[in-house]
């Protein structure tokens, strides 16, 4: 009797998980480090999950900085009440964190971003989501973006389909995202890598990142 096919079997068959040939002007996106997914009594508390993607992003976003490469960031931000934050802020009941004023929106110092850097605020999942972040990343000239942020199965996951959609060749930062549970972590790591986008570790981003800038 023949052995039961594996998924990864049957996703090399059909070619998923293929690599893509990276761009020659990167941009790295830094998604949501809010201090709700940080704070233990938060009810988005992601715990060393999103702790460790914390810690590789600012390590990313200190090089990214000293080579002069394009970084912005993303946060989630809603009117008194989440009038503003429609059917999402309906479904999920922890967006209250994300209210203007809320200690719990604010961007962990770690990676907070300098006055002079972008910042894109939304009310839904994806960074690119009724914003201005495509339109900017085509007028910077970016071809290629490193994502990093938090959660994998969220935001993350949300803004990598569609960083892809808009043209964008897309890089997940495999160290620099996280998730409160390693389950919807490596199940959302492992679908984007098939269809949307290479995983690519913290060393590697870094590698990448110097060897563009090398180019000039």
């Amino acid at each position: 009797m023949a052995a039961e096919e594996t998924l990864d079997d049957n996703y090399a068959k059909a070619g998923y998980h293929a690599r893509q040939h990276w761009g020659a002007r990167p941009a790295l996106l830094l998604i949501d480090f809010a201090s709700a997914y940080f704070e233990p009594d938060s009810p988005l508390y992601g715990g060393e999950g999103c702790r460790r993607a914390l810690e590789s992003a600012a390590r990313l976003l200190a090089k990214a900085r000293t080579l002069s490469i394009p970084v912005i960031f993303t946060e989630v931000k809603y009117q008194a009440g989440g009038k503003d934050g429609g059917v999402f802020y309906r479904k999920a009941p922890p967006l209250a964190c994300f209210q203007a004023g809320n200690a719990l929106q604010v961007t962990m110092p770690e990676v907070a971003p300098h006055p002079d850097e972008i910042v894109v605020t939304k009310q839904y999942p994806s960074a690119f989501f009724s914003t201005s972040l495509a339109s900017t990343l085509t007028h910077l000239g970016v071809d290629t973006v490193l994502l990093t942020g938090v959660t994998t199965s969220g935001c993350v996951r949300a803004s990598c389909v569609d960083a892809m959609s808009h043209g964008f060749i897309t890089l997940v930062v495999e160290d620099a995202v996280g998730d409160r549970d390693d389950r919807p972590h490596r199940a959302n790591l492992y679908d984007m890598s098939a269809k949307y986008a290479d995983l690519v570790s913290e060393a590697e981003a870094i590698d990448y990142l110097t060897r563009t800038q090398a180019k000039g």
